[in-house]
Order: C-alpha cells, then structure tokens, then sequence
C-alpha cells in the first residue's frame, strides 16, 4: 500500500464504529468512513474533545455538528497551503491521502527538468477539484492545466494556488467537462507530458450526460491516451470506487497506455497511518503509469 506518511498537519488520530477521528492543523473532526467496520473502544480523548463531528444520516447524506471550528481555516504540507472548509457530505476540501501520489510525480517532474531543462513539462488534471496535484506538478516546476466542471472548486483550487505563493505560476484554469475538453485537445492536437485523472464514482454532464465510472472509465481513459506527447512522462488515475481494485486500475493502464509507450505499470491502495494503532487506514486506489528512460 502507498500511504501518505510526510503530513505534519494532518493525522488520523484513530478509527473505529464507521468513524474516524482526524487532527487538520489543531483542529479535530470525526467523520464517517465505510472501511471502517470494526469496533474499538474509543480512548483517545479527542473522540470528546472533537470541534466537528459529521453524523450520517439513516436516510442518506448527513449533517455537521460543530463545537468550536471556524468556517475556514489552512494546513500545510510541505510547502504548500490549502484552505479547508466543512461542507455538505462531509468532505473539507482535501484528500490527505493523495500526497502520496503528489511526492511520486513531483519527483519524475523534477528529475524530467533536471535532464533537460530547456524542456517544459506539461500535465494536465482532470476531475482536478481543489488543486491538490495541479498545486504539487506546479511547484515541481510544471506547467498545468487544471480542468474542473465546477466553477466553485475552481475558484478554490485558484484561492489554493494563491496561497501557496503560485498565484503566477503557469496553470491554466478551466471550467470546463473534462470529456468534452479531451475531444476538443484531440482535435486540436494538443498533447501533454503528463496526465492525472480523479474521475466520480457518478455524475452528469453539462447536458444531463450520465456517467458511471464502472461504464465510462476505460473508454475515457483510451481517449485520453490519445493526448500524450511521445515521450510523455506518466499517467496516474485514482479511484475511490471499491469495484475498481488496484488491478483492474493495471489493466487499464496495461491496455490503453503500454502498447504505444511501453513503460511500467503499477497499482496499489492508497493509504493514511493511523498514529494510535500503526494501522493503515485504505482509502481507495491509484494506478500509475510511467515511462522508463532509458539508461546510457
């Protein structure tokens, strides 16, 4: 399992009956989480000292209950900063776990302008949301095209960037359907060096399309193929839907990318530590496609 282990702001604290409990800078939430089906006694004392708590309710969705959080507040990893916010389905704006894809690209983006500095690296995200990667490619020294259908995670992957000292950094922001983006970039003959992906488990298009990521993935990941540059660097997409398992995410990329770049495919649950127990709390998977430079 890859798991997300340089975070000094963030922590899963502990976990047990459906919930966690998380520290986001000096703040404790609890939420619910569905790997979590074991239950232990609750000893840590911020299961009482918590200043939010999201209840899932019995007929779907849910609500926060708060005791103390602001409505905004920031952590940091590394040297970039992220504005959080409770909203509706208890999310605050930022999956911990993904830093540990963040400090895997970042290091084949900084090695690719190591070797050829005169060369800029392009990638573009997709399902990007807040910005986590498009801000990590970004301060590897990549150029970004950050693609959202959502006006309002755009302006807060923008308000991210700002605040990580990346308010001018090359990023293009787009709202924009991120299937009908990838058409038109065939058509026109765009292509990028790099491609990360975090696609819904389900949503609608602009025109009421419907997709289902069990249905539209592959096909989508096949058309996105067709926008890497030649010697492109690495393709990652993630999945928080349980049916697609770390080898299915391999086939994909086995099938779609290696025929026509080679290179090397590998796949694996994504994870955080839980700092009581040791533990690995499983949060999805990620599959990553890489080139292999050859060696002299």
């Amino acid at each position: 399992m890859w798991t997300a282990e340089n975070w000094k702001e963030y922590e899963v604290i502990d976990t047990s009956a459906g919930e966690k409990l998380e520290r986001w800078g000096t703040y404790l939430l609890v939420r619910p989480d569905p790997q979590v089906i074991w239950t232990t006694p609750k000893k840590h004392p911020g299961w009482k000292k918590r200043n939010g708590h999201y209840h899932r309710s019995s007929k779907g969705g849910g609500e926060w209950e708060f005791f103390d959080l602001p409505a905004e507040w920031s952590i940091h990893y590394k040297e970039l900063t992220f504005r959080l916010k409770p909203f509706s389905f208890k999310h605050t704006g930022l999956f911990p776990e993904q830093a540990a894809n963040w400090d895997w690209f970042s290091s084949i983006i900084k090695a690719a302008l190591a070797d050829r500095p005169d060369k800029p690296v392009k990638v573009l995200n997709l399902f990007a949301y807040t910005g986590g990667a498009t801000l990590a490619a970004a301060k590897a020294g990549a150029g970004v095209t950050h693609v959202d259908a959502s006006r309002g995670m755009v302006s807060w992957a923008k308000e991210n960037a700002a605040a990580s000292g990346l308010g001018d950094a090359p990023i293009r922001w787009l709202v924009d359907d991120c299937v009908k983006f990838v058409e038109r970039e065939i058509r026109r003959g765009n292509t990028y060096d790099a491609i990360i992906m975090d696609p819904p488990s389900y949503g609608r298009g602009p025109k009421g399309e419907i997709w289902k990521i069990e249905e539209s993935i592959f096909p989508f990941l096949e058309l996105t193929a067709k926008i890497l540059s030649k010697d492109a660097l690495f393709f990652l997409i993630n999945s928080y839907t349980t049916g697609l398992q770390p080898a299915v995410l391999s086939y994909m990329l086995q099938t779609a990318i290696v025929p026509n770049f080679g290179g090397r495919v590998e796949s694996s649950e994504i994870g955080l530590p839980v700092s009581t127990n040791g533990l690995i709390l499983p949060c999805g998977a990620s599959g990553r496609w890489q080139r292999i430079v050859p060696t002299v």
